[in-house]
């Protein structure tokens, strides 16, 4: 099956793929080829790639992405999103250091609109921050 993974600047992913795994607002889930037809919302999360069925999880590609739409109709799966990262996009400590000030954020925000804004920014670098553990422990494997 095809997977285009479509972003705000461009897109990021537009190959075959065996498996991908995504985050939905119902929870993470899984589609191979010939997946039933579906439309939901993608939520902040690990999307993970298998190119080949007999691939390991070590070669799993993974993007953190922001929220956005999923398409699947069977043979492609659409993802559009406003942000993806692939993990070798991402340094940990500077991961660690973005969630530490969206934190601040988040603890000094004086109103409803400050207080959403820092949720979702701590929500991103939460996922960016596991993308990037994940990388590390592939990359050991």
């Amino acid at each position: 099956m095809k997977l285009r993974l479509v972003t705000l600047t461009g897109t990021k992913v537009d190959e075959d793929v065996y498996e991908v795994m995504l985050p939905t607002a119902a929870g993470d889930i899984a589609v191979f080829p010939d997946h039933e037809p579906l439309v939901t919302v993608a939520v902040p999360g690990v999307i993970s790639v298998r190119r080949k069925a007999t691939d390991s999880d070590d070669l799993l590609e993974v993007y953190a992405v922001t929220g956005g739409v999923i398409e699947i109709d069977g043979k492609i799966v659409n993802v559009l999103v406003d942000d993806a990262d692939h993990s070798s996009e991402i340094t940990e400590a500077e991961a660690k250091e973005a969630l530490e000030r969206a934190l601040k954020l988040q603890a000094s925000a004086t109103n409803q609109v400050e207080l959403e804004k820092a949720h979702q920014l701590v929500d991103r670098h939460l996922v960016r921050l596991k993308v990037a553990d994940l990388h590390r422990r592939h990359r050991r494997g």
